[in-house]
């Protein structure tokens, strides 16, 4: 099956039918095209943070994320130190692990070193012909663009994105569109 008929008589990508929450980050988020520095920073951590657990945590957690890293503004964030990841390790709204958390503030600061913008960092990555998949099964979890974007990030000082987080970096961000075949929204 390339889609699932969610019960609302829409036809998703199967993951997208199975929580309210996937549903409506599915429809309005996932593989949408999204650009500008604090937005691609917002979900370059959120990814991170998904590492080993459940994309679903990570989505109920969102908000009190943006509040606990000021909105994923990376100037403000690089500015962190101990007092911030304490403050960072006692806060039970989000996912208290201190690797994850210094590489957030980490990420920031290398975002202030780039010799590019972000946006055109990332972007670079876009495959020049990506083949829609036809079901869940056909979705990668790591591409040659990911690994190079893996590569090119950890060159510059990024931690904490490896190939396969890259990749869901990248659909997630709509660099590459895997929604199925038989998905609403693909296009």
């Amino acid at each position: 099956m390339t889609g699932l008929l969610g019960e609302d008589g829409v036809s998703r990508c199967s993951w997208g039918n199975s929580t309210v929450d996937y549903t409506a980050y599915h429809d309005e988020e996932w593989g949408t095209p999204l650009h500008g520095e604090v937005a691609l920073y917002e979900r370059l951590c959120l990814e991170s943070f998904q590492s080993g657990l459940s994309w679903i945590t990570i989505l109920r957690k969102r908000e009190n994320f943006r509040k606990a890293f000021r909105q994923f503004q990376p100037a403000k964030v690089a500015r962190f130190g101990d007092a911030d990841v304490e403050r960072l390790m006692a806060d039970a709204g989000i996912v208290r692990n201190r690797a994850k958390i210094l590489a957030a503030i980490g990420n920031a600061r290398a975002i202030a070193q780039l010799d590019v913008p972000l946006d055109e960092l990332l972007w670079s990555f876009a495959p020049e012909k990506h083949v829609r998949p036809k079901t869940m099964a056909d979705v990668p979890a790591v591409t040659d663009e990911s690994k190079a974007m893996a590569k090119a990030l950890k060159k510059r000082g990024f931690v904490f994105l490896g190939p396969t987080t890259c990749y869901a970096l990248m659909q997630a961000t709509g660099i590459v569109d895997d929604h199925v075949a038989g998905c609403f929204r693909a296009g």
